[in-house]
């Protein structure tokens, strides 16, 4: 899934691996085959001729798609970009507005309405902005560019078989520039298969009913493993010292082991010493904002692999749930940015790291092995460069 307002920057090792490719053959050609693939599928020939019987190649869509640099910001830019003033007033009063429905889903699938309110305002303006591309012409462009045809070739069959079961109409499918569709920017494989009606109108429409995406979100999110009633994500303080290689979201400690090492809540106070799993999340290092990470935190992951969206749509829940603004941190976060990390995976790929691509945007992979090169330099593992340490891997 991606946002439509800011576009997912999920990148697979292989499609880093092949950004640079080159496309040959004719797209007509391509299109004939894919055509006879859809018809094996199951596809009508009533629904393949109306859905590709005109569609083009869009090269805009390709641009798009290999030039994505918004994730690159660090973490209170990007989320001060997205949580503004207006956006948390109309997400209150649409909870507000929407409560027997949120109350509703709440009962049926434990995720709470907050939760479902900042995906809604993140994705789309919840529902004012669900983008204008064509989703079969884009999911055609996609599917057919050498980068990840086998991931937008079942998302095109998926987006054919929701026209097919009536779920919707071709001219609703208009979306994000990757095939995302509706108010909740689901692709269509995961429209497929998540989606709800919760209306109770006969059609599973993302696209016009609220009340279906929002359910549908929240199927998905228990599908990944939200678990009612727990906690998702938390703001705390860290000390001056910690065993800062501790300190990454696939790591996990009872919450009594954080608080033993000094972590406690927002303010000061003393966390609960108990053995739910935590992982602690200093987006910008050890010196900016922190947070625990809980296992509902984990559905946010999969929703998004990028830790700066994840973070900001999990921190936005909570600011709907009457979490304060989050804190700057302990101290001054030197800048690194897209070009200063490009330069910093650079480094580390010299040094024979796999960073999961030189593409300016702090991964999973990238924190990883800069926490490995601040210990081999003795340096607080907390997997955050810095220009200090640009200049010493250098």
């Amino acid at each position: 899934m991606s946002a439509a307002l800011f576009t997912s920057p999920v990148v697979t090792g292989t499609a880093e691996a092949k950004s640079n490719c080159k496309n040959t053959g004719s797209f007509d050609r391509w299109l004939s085959g894919f055509k006879q693939d859809a018809a094996a599928a199951g596809i009508s020939r009533q629904v393949i001729n109306a859905a590709l019987g005109n569609v083009t190649f869009n090269p805009s869509i390709i641009k798009k798609d290999r030039t994505q640099i918004i994730f690159s910001d660090d973490w209170l830019t990007f989320s001060g970009k997205l949580i503004s003033a207006g956006r948390l007033k109309k997400g209150a009063a649409k909870l507000k507005a929407n409560a027997r429905l949120f109350s509703a889903i709440e009962r049926k699938f434990g995720v709470p309405g907050e939760v479902m309110t900042a995906f809604w305002a993140l994705e789309t303006d919840f529902g004012g902005f669900m983008g204008n591309d064509s989703t079969i012409r884009s999911l055609a462009t996609l599917a057919y560019d050498c980068r990840r045809p086998e991931e937008f070739r079942e998302e095109l069959i998926a987006a054919l078989k929701l026209l097919q079961h009536g779920d919707l109409r071709l001219d609703e499918m208009k979306g994000a520039r990757a095939g995302d569709i509706g108010q909740l920017q689901f692709l269509p494989s995961y429209y497929e298969k998540h989606a709800v009606d919760f209306d109770g109108d006969g059609r599973r429409n993302m696209v016009h009913s609220s009340a279906d995406a929002l359910a549908s979100a929240a199927n998905y999110m228990k599908f990944l493993g939200w678990k009612k009633g727990q906690p998702w994500l938390q703001e705390v303080e860290v000390p001056a010292r910690l065993p800062w290689e501790q300190a990454d979201v696939t790591i996990k400690h009872p919450r009594s082991q954080w608080a033993k090492w000094g972590v406690k809540m927002r303010g000061g106070k003393n966390l609960r010493a108990d053995n739910l799993p935590a992982s602690l999340i200093l987006p910008m290092g050890r010196n900016g904002p922190a947070f625990l990470g809980y296992p509902n935190f984990d559905a946010y992951l999969t929703w998004n692999e990028s830790l700066t969206y994840s973070l900001t749509a999990a921190y936005l829940g909570t600011r709907y749930a009457g979490a304060p603004k989050a804190s700057a941190g302990r101290g001054k976060v030197p800048k690194m940015g897209y070009n200063d990390v490009k330069a910093v995976q650079t480094a580390l790929v010299r040094r024979g790291y796999d960073v999961g691509g030189v593409d300016g945007t702090l991964g999973a992979k990238s924190r990883a092995a800069v926490r490995d090169m601040q210990l081999k330099l003795k340096m607080p593992a907390d997997g955050y460069p810095s220009p200090d340490f640009l200049r010493r891997i250098r």
